[in-house]
């Protein structure tokens, strides 16, 4: 009876649990993050860029006609693309 009522006393203690730690948001470099509506294009430095804007055609000092892409990434408002 003893053994009875200490096992009762046992199982009507509260338990303890140990809580997860909370999450935290990882920083992630600017080139990883979540894109939304862009493309790779190829820079005529040879290099890709991401970009988000549209690709447009702009008037050179010399005359000529230049593409470019438009809002890319690294805070680049345009970058003169590859023919």
């Amino acid at each position: 009876m003893k053994a009875l009522a200490v096992v009762v006393l046992l199982l009507s203690l509260p338990t303890f649990r140990v809580a997860p730690a909370p999450r935290t948001p990882v920083d992630r470099p600017s080139a990883q993050h979540h894109r939304k509506g862009g493309s790779w294009y190829f820079a005529e430095n040879g290099h890709a860029v991401y970009c988000r804007g549209p690709v447009m055609m702009v008037a050179q000092p010399t005359g000529g006609l230049q593409r470019v892409a438009t809002f890319c990434q690294g805070d680049q408002t345009m970058v003169p693309l590859k023919e």
